[in-house]
């Protein structure tokens, strides 16, 4: 069963790094979930001026470590999302419980 979770990665001034910098961890990271195969699942990163902030599809915190090792990539800290809001949520008051079903995972996200 695939879950959604955070990765956060403490990198000194990462929020400096070229473009070319950041492909090639980009590149490191696509390498590292080639090699772990189906499961683990990168959708997107955002990096702040010291921080990594990753967004996983993951079989749990163990293939998310090891894709770090692989890598090269800290691993500070994971956090699996449990419930999603967004603006809509304060006036239709509905949340989005992340689903167990992999398979209507990006339907609602």
């Amino acid at each position: 069963m695939l879950k959604k979770y955070i990765v956060e990665r403490n990198i000194a001034d990462i929020g400096l790094s070229s473009s070319g910098e950041l492909r090639e961890l980009a590149e490191k990271s696509n390498k590292a979930i080639e090699q772990l195969g189906s499961g683990i699942e990168w959708h997107e990163s955002f990096i702040s001026n010291d921080k990594i902030y990753s967004v996983y599809i993951a079989e749990d915190e163990n293939i998310l470590r090891e894709h770090g090792r692989i890598s090269g990539l800290p691993v500070d800290q994971i956090s699996q999302v449990d419930t999603i809001i967004d603006p809509t949520t304060a006036t239709l008051g509905e949340t989005k419980t992340v689903p167990k079903d992999t398979e209507i995972y990006d339907s609602i996200l």
